[in-house]
């Protein structure tokens, strides 16, 4: 890493003072961004591969949400949903249009709470149904991430963000992802409400569903009166090639989370319920005070918009090709990687056996050699840049990982 300059060290500083240590960040200190590059307070350059986490999925500055953000700016920031504004109303349209199945639109502000609105939805149809409070078991997935508040980390399959939180709230049940037989026997207990997956796991390792996975789920929740709810925040919006990940498994959910992309920068999720579920909760049920902030909304309108054009949605398939292409050219002289998996632009380079638990040490080299790259777990690097990245920064930031790559193995 170069050294920091006194600037860039008081402004780390402040943060090892003054933030509630729950984040490890680099010491470096970003400044500006212009599509798929970031620049840091010393005026140097990294090809961003990581997109913060799936996020700028047109990368910084699209000049098309400037416009839609500073004209919006200009008229009005915040209502509340005491009432209504356009841009909210319009956002809750273009997505029921969008999605193929969904009915209505509950708009928040993160994944976690679009996770917890359709986890509270599970919960309040159930109930409608007369089942009682034990026959509403949600089942998720060992890997899987859902999210930080308690009922999404305790849906969160992993144990390791769950420790020193219980006791955590009941009636959820883990399965291996992927495991047919596994899930057959769970239905047959006949508490299961819903289940929830993600089509593409994300923080557990860039795991895909199996093929007929998700359509398997869903013929079982259709045997058993359960719901299907997916949680698209890190693999929709086009992330794989798709504008919604389940298109490419052949299964209509029931719920449909989404957050991350959508508002490609500005923080905004969003809960889409179908037919089944989408007058379970009237009038008072859930709430928010800033969900579906004009401002929010008028962006991810534009995201919306652009993030299913057949241009962008060409471009992740043609560099998601890039990518393994180049990764595999790599791999071929250093032998670091057992295989490169996921979808679209969504890849996870799986470390080999030699080099398990090194992720993070591979991503300080990448940042020294000007280069953003994410793991997902210790074993797995994770490859999530725009979607409308070009050639020529795919082409250099597989250039500088290789560099990266070559000085990671030389020790």
């Amino acid at each position: 890493m170069h050294a920091q300059d006194p600037s860039a060290q008081s402004l780390i500083d402040l943060g090892k003072r003054y933030w509630l240590p729950v984040y490890r960040p680099r010491d470096v200190v970003l400044d500006h961004g212009k599509g798929a590059r970031v620049w840091d307070t010393q005026g140097r350059d990294y090809v961003d591969f990581g997109a913060g986490i799936a996020v700028n999925a047109l990368g910084h500055q699209d000049p098309d949400l400037l416009e839609a953000l500073t004209t919006q700016a200009h008229k009005l920031w915040h209502t509340s949903n005491v009432f209504y504004s356009e841009p909210p109303l319009r956002l809750a349209e273009e997505l029921v249009s969008a999605s193929g199945f969904a009915e209505r639109v509950f708009l928040c502000n993160s994944g976690t709470e679009a996770n917890e609105a359709a986890i509270k939805l599970v919960r309040k149809w159930a109930a409608s149904q007369g089942r009682e409070a034990d026959k509403r078991v949600i089942i998720t997935f060992r890997g899987s991430f859902h999210g930080r508040t308690l009922a999404a980390v305790t849906a969160t399959a992993q144990p390791k963000y769950q420790e020193g939180y219980e006791p955590l709230p009941g009636g959820f049940r883990y399965l291996d992802f992927n495991d047919v037989p596994a899930l057959e026997a769970a239905f047959a207990l006949g508490d299961v409400a819903a289940v929830m997956l993600e089509p593409v796991q994300g923080e557990g390792g860039v795991l895909p569903a199996a093929p007929g996975f998700v359509q398997k789920v869903r013929e079982l929740c259709d045997k058993h009166n359960a719901l299907l709810v997916l949680d698209e925040i890190q693999s929709g919006m086009g992330r794989t090639g798709t504008l919604f990940a389940y298109v490419q498994d052949g299964a209509k959910p029931d719920i449909v989370t989404l957050a991350k992309a959508l508002g490609s920068g500005f923080p905004i999720g969003a809960m889409l319920a179908g037919p089944k579920v989408a007058e379970a909760m009237q009038f008072g049920a859930h709430g928010t005070t800033f969900g579906g902030n004009p401002l929010a909304a008028a962006v991810a309108r534009v995201a919306l918009r652009k993030l299913s054009s057949a241009e962008v949605l060409a471009n992740v398939a043609r560099q998601s090709q890039a990518l393994r292409d180049g990764l595999q050219r790599i791999n071929a002289e250093l032998h670091l990687f057992d295989e490169v998996r996921g979808r679209g632009l969504m890849l996870g380079a799986v470390l080999n056996e030699a080099n398990k638990g090194k992720a993070g040490a591979i991503l300080d080299h990448a940042a020294a050699h000007g280069l953003l790259v994410l793991q997902a777990g210790p074993d797995v690097l994770r490859f999530v840049p725009a979607l409308n990245i070009s050639d020529e920064d795919i082409a250099e930031g597989l250039k500088r990982l290789e560099a990266a790559l070559r000085s990671f193995v030389a020790g």
